[in-house]
């Protein structure tokens, strides 16, 4: 019989990608969501209630239990940092303690960010360098990262950590800078807006494809031993980059479209990030296999072929970004 995975944030992209991922292994996929809606093998629980997670994990009886839900947004952070304690650290802890009162012998995977590292101590950036977050969201999920450590290394819980650098695709928020920019290109390419307001151009992260890097999460669980891995491509671009690969796609430069509005600037800058995988292709024998330039020419190409699906009034009635 096949195993059960229970997904938290299951309906954000990597909790999509990871499902259908894991649907195709034949396991049976359980996604917790805040409010219960109409379809089959989603559970209601919350984060903030460890009551509902308990019933859920009580309900679904996983081997394995992936943690992705947070409040994930760099930006909002800051404004609701609070909240961003209570959801991606303290959320994390309830979760662990569910599962230790249900049962042990779950394996846990926590989805950790290259924010931790924040202002860089080495580069690149691996397991065993320094951290520094620079955010409510990087100190929120740092707590979340020693948190798993703790839990099994006191408990002997198999809970793992995987430190993810930046990762893209189409089914990304459009609140996120890669989307931001893919979307607002194709908008200016169908005449719908005309200048992109961006913040810094100059700070640098290491982005791959969303897609592969659930492989490493579940690969993470397959393991004798838990353990904690960063996963990333080892190569950063500019967010200027970005925006000359996104729209030179659709025969444009980017330097005619785009302003720079300083209120888009962070309090704390992370100026640059690139992720050292090596620990993951030594154990694991994870690789990334979509390069940056493919990534955002497919983020791109998505984005203009749903604009152009929708209605004209609709398109029109689109608040530009």
């Amino acid at each position: 019989m096949g195993k059960t995975a229970l997904i938290t944030g299951i309906t954000g992209q990597d909790g999509s990608y990871l499902a259908e991922f894991l649907l195709a292994k034949g396991y049976k996929v359980y996604g917790l969501v805040r409010r219960l809606q109409h379809r089959l093998d989603l559970l209601p629980g919350d984060l903030l209630d460890q009551n509902s997670l308990i019933s859920a994990i009580q309900q679904a009886e996983p081997q394995e239990v992936y943690n992705l839900a947070s409040q994930s947004f760099v930006p909002t952070s800051w404004n609701q940092p609070v909240l961003t304690g209570e959801f991606t650290a303290l959320g994390v802890t309830r979760l662990l303690e569910s599962i230790r009162i249900v049962n042990p012998k779950i394996r846990f995977y926590q989805a950790s960010s290259s924010e931790m590292f924040g202002m860089v101590q080495e580069s690149p950036q691996n397991e065993k360098t320094p951290f520094y977050p620079r955010s409510p969201y990087g100190v929120a999920k740092l707590y979340g990262h020693w948190i798993t450590v703790n839990h099994r290394e006191s408990y002997g819980l198999f809970a793992c950590s995987g430190i993810l650098f930046n990762h893209e695709s189409p089914r990304r928020g459009n609140e996120f800078v890669t989307r931001k920019v893919t979307y607002a290109a194709a908008r200016v390419k169908l005449g719908l807006q005309k200048k992109l307001p961006m913040g810094n151009l100059d700070a640098e992260r290491d982005w791959g494809f969303a897609g592969d890097y659930v492989e490493a999460m579940w690969l993470m669980l397959q393991q004798d031993r838990p353990g904690d891995y960063v996963v990333a491509t080892g190569l950063s671009h500019s967010v200027r980059q970005l925006l000359e690969t996104a729209f030179a796609r659709l025969g444009m430069d980017y330097r005619e479209h785009v302003e720079t509005d300083p209120g888009l600037i962070r309090p704390a800058e992370i100026y640059h990030l690139r992720g050292d995988y090596s620990k993951a292709e030594k154990e694991l024998g994870w690789r990334p296999r979509l390069a940056f330039e493919e990534l955002i020419r497919l983020m791109v190409d998505a984005d203009l072929e749903r604009l152009r699906a929708q209605p004209i009034s609709a398109r029109a009635g689109e608040t530009p970004r």
